[in-house]
């Protein structure tokens, strides 16, 4: 006779979960990971209450910093906006990275040999579309890739990262280094930065715009229903006619332009210069708030602003309380893993079972 032990618990899939449990959900994650960061800073010493007011005041408490905050806030908005439809389609883009450097190659070609050449607004315009078209360009090359010869695409989109970004490094140490042997891009003319609306730049608004944009386009456009078939099964899609090569290419070279675009802000907007690390993790930070929102446009807009506070806020940890960097990252950190955590828990639940064990024949 063997013996068998049962597991003590066992997952198993919620159907019928209400949407006011699945926020309750949602607040309680929020509330564990308020109460997980305020454990880590007892036991630095610091007062919990007080480290989180700084947080709170780091980042909300002046109009300086709450322009910051939502500066934080653009790139990360609009970078998930622009994965959401190739998430959806389940075409794991992991190269916004990548692809918002690519736009910003673009925006800073036409910024340093155009500026003081033509109007201030033409030349705005055509570094946007630039950055459209590089971003575009850069992101059609794994779709091509993927629709043809059916490519590992988080693999390919993840090491064309890299490739773009070695060759930032070039261009800083060659045909556009400003002061030899500086390996710096020179600061845009006046004319090449974005104008500010409420002392930010105008970024913001061409996010918002993006953001409605791509819920129309998701919720009610034929493309978006395509896109969601394909996400399903591809078969399915292909037994209802569709060419699911032609709509992962498309949907694909949307997603690039848009971090182009982002490039192009934050290359514009934020930075005022190229740099090779122009996209700061923004590209993966993205995915996360993608997920987190269930890729629905509008929830991103909140989860962007949550993370650029705490992005911000844990910044001055270190400057009022003396908290290392390290710290204020594991603090992210929890709140990160509790707010995904939450997702779990809405879509599945634990079910402990009493520890017995069983006899069963050979």
């Amino acid at each position: 006779m063997n013996k068998v032990h049962t597991p003590l618990f066992h997952l198993t899939k919620r159907t019928n979960l209400s949407r006011s449990g699945a926020w309750l959900i949602r607040l309680g994650s929020f509330l564990a990971a308020i109460i997980i960061g305020g454990l880590i800073f007892v036991l630095l010493g610091q007062n919990p209450f007080e480290a989180y007011q700084s947080i709170i005041t780091g980042s909300l408490g002046k109009s300086v910093a709450l322009r910051q905050t939502i500066k934080i806030a653009v790139p990360l908005l609009g970078t998930a906006i622009a994965i959401a439809p190739c998430f959806k389609m389940r075409f794991w883009n992991i190269g916004a990275e990548g692809q918002i450097t690519a736009g910003a190659i673009g925006a800073t070609f036409f910024a340093l040999n155009f500026a003081g050449k033509i109007p201030s607004m033409p030349l705005l315009l055509s570094m946007g579309i630039a950055g459209a078209l590089c971003g575009a360009f850069w992101a059609l090359i794994p779709a091509v890739f993927k629709a043809k010869w059916g490519t590992n695409e988080t693999l390919f989109t993840l090491m064309m990262n890299y490739i773009v970004i070695g060759f930032v490094r070039w261009l800083q140490g060659g045909p556009w280094e400003g002061k030899p042997g500086s390996q710096i891009i020179p600061n845009f003319n006046p004319d090449a930065v974005l104008p500010e609306v409420f002392r930010i730049h105008c970024g913001w608004i061409i996010v918002l715009a993006l953001t409605i944009f791509m819920y129309v386009y998701m919720k009610y456009s034929k493309h978006g229903y395509e896109i969601a078939v394909v996400g399903e099964s591809h078969n399915t899609a292909k037994y209802a006619g569709m060419n699911v090569a032609k709509i992962t290419i498309r949907t694909m070279l949307l997603s690039g332009a848009i971090c182009g675009l982002v490039g192009f802000m934050v290359a514009s907007g934020a930075n005022k210069t190229l740099y090779h690390n122009v996209a700061d993790g923004v590209g993966f930070t993205a995915i996360t708030v993608a997920w987190l929102a269930q890729l629905k446009p509008f929830v991103m807009i909140v989860i962007s602003l949550l993370l650029a506070i705490l992005d911000k806020g844990s910044g001055e940890l270190q400057t009022r309380m003396g908290v290392p960097s390290s710290i204020s990252d594991i603090i992210t950190g929890v709140f990160l893993f509790c707010m995904l955590a939450s997702e779990f828990f809405i879509n599945y639940r634990i079910i402990f079972t009493k520890s017995h064990k069983k006899e069963a024949a050979k």
